[in-house]
């Protein structure tokens, strides 16, 4: 089986601060998947700095191919010393997972990084190792669908401090509360987004440090292919809803020319679905087949909004994440593309809806084309890999 990596981070700027000095990359290949977390020496723009240097180098090296000593070297002669401290520092956590489900961890100076298998907590055997004169905790284990992995910078640990708690939350009592809020296959963002609330609330909404919290939760493969709209060239129809029968995993139409079409070239009835629950945006259908079929542009433009909101909200702001059990076109559409799907293929007609042209009509329903490549672009910023394929 092909795993894949629900990946997701949050992150709280020292009070005060413009720029976080927590840096998170993601890299995600053909063979693996991997996310570094730094946390610079300090806050704010010096801390950002080696915070980002280190996160890179560490990033671009291991998707390249190298070791962990040839990146721990490069980033022990790169950094630039803190004037204040003489001091080149940033810790880090690394997590690498193959697509056969196999982990390799890598820890400087970090929290340790909890793991739960499902949602039971398990220990991880972990191997000390010295590079560069830095003491850096190695492991490496087989993980298995409904896994999550959780990093966290030391802000995390020491939230309280000076406030609400003498010592700050300190270690076992953020694992215990992980513990206790953790739900079988609960997304990344939703764990980041309740843990770092959490410590928002423990710092009276003044983080006396970054603080960031980063999660990994393995799912197994399961692409979605999404026809949009009819090619430009009719004689392409049976082609394109050829390619969408035979794709694997979950399959989408979005129009209702398209689904017309789609229903034509299968043979397959076209049912429209009127028990819809919000009246601003247009019911539903179902094609046999079909997992998804849901009206074109408006729609997919509401769904835009949904995932806009749901990837800007985040604890620093107090806002709750956007709920995607609601039962509309918009919302499923959303829900399927964040949650239910590993990655994207958008087949996208190029052919003008009649109905788009009327001057009375809003002009947004004329930027199909714009409109999913935003949407996809919003995608991407979830860490989901994303096609468009035009016709």
């Amino acid at each position: 089986m092909e795993y894949f990596v629900d990946a997701a981070y949050e992150s709280l700027n020292h009070y005060g601060e413009e720029l976080c000095g927590d840096k998170v990359e993601f890299v995600r290949t053909d063979d693996f998947f991997l996310a570094v977390l730094a946390d610079g020496l300090g806050s704010g723009v010096k801390a950002n700095i080696l915070s980002t240097l280190t996160s890179k180098i560490i990033a671009t090296m291991f998707a390249n191919g190298a070791g962990l000593t040839e990146t721990v070297e490069t980033i022990a002669k790169t950094l630039p010393v803190c004037s204040e401290r003489g001091l080149a520092y940033s810790t880090f956590t690394i997590v690498r997972v193959s697509k056969d489900g196999s982990v390799f961890t890598a820890e400087f100076d970090n929290p340790s990084l909890v793991y739960f298998k499902k949602t039971e907590l398990s220990d991880i055997s972990r191997e000390l190792i010295e590079i560069e004169g830095k003491q850096i905790y190695v492991s490496s284990f087989q993980a298995d669908v409904g896994d999550m992995i959780i990093a966290f910078s030391d802000g995390v640990v020491h939230a309280g401090v000076g406030r609400l708690l003498d010592l700050g939350w300190q270690y076992d009592n953020i694992v215990k509360y992980i513990c206790e809020n953790i739900r079988p296959n609960m997304s990344p963002r939703e764990l980041n987004h309740r843990l770092l609330g959490a410590v928002d609330t423990l710092y009276m909404q003044q983080p006396g440090d970054d603080s960031t919290s980063v999660s990994l939760l393995l799912k197994p493969s399961n692409p979605a292919t999404v026809m949009v709209g009819p090619p430009l060239n009719p004689e392409m129809d049976e082609i394109v809803v050829k390619k969408l029968m035979y794709s694997k995993g979950l399959k989408v139409v979005c129009g209702g020319s398209t689904s017309q079409i789609v229903s034509r070239v299968s043979g397959r009835e076209l049912k429209v679905l009127l028990d819809y629950e919000n009246p601003s945006v247009p019911p539903t259908a179902a094609i046999g087949g079909i997992d998804l079929v849901t009206e074109g542009v408006l729609t997919v433009g509401k769904c835009l909004d949904i995932i806009k909101a749901y990837t800007s909200t985040s604890a620093a702001n107090n806002t709750e994440l956007v709920s995607l059990t609601k039962k509309d076109g918009a919302t499923k559409l959303a829900k399927l593309l964040l949650e239910d799907c590993t990655e994207v293929h958008f087949l996208v007609g190029r052919a003008l809806n009649p109905a788009h042209q009327n001057p009375g009509m809003p002009v947004s329903l004329g930027l199909k084309l714009n409109l999913i490549k935003d949407l996809a672009a919003e995608l991407e910023k979830t860490g989901k890999k994303v096609t468009l394929e035009y016709f």
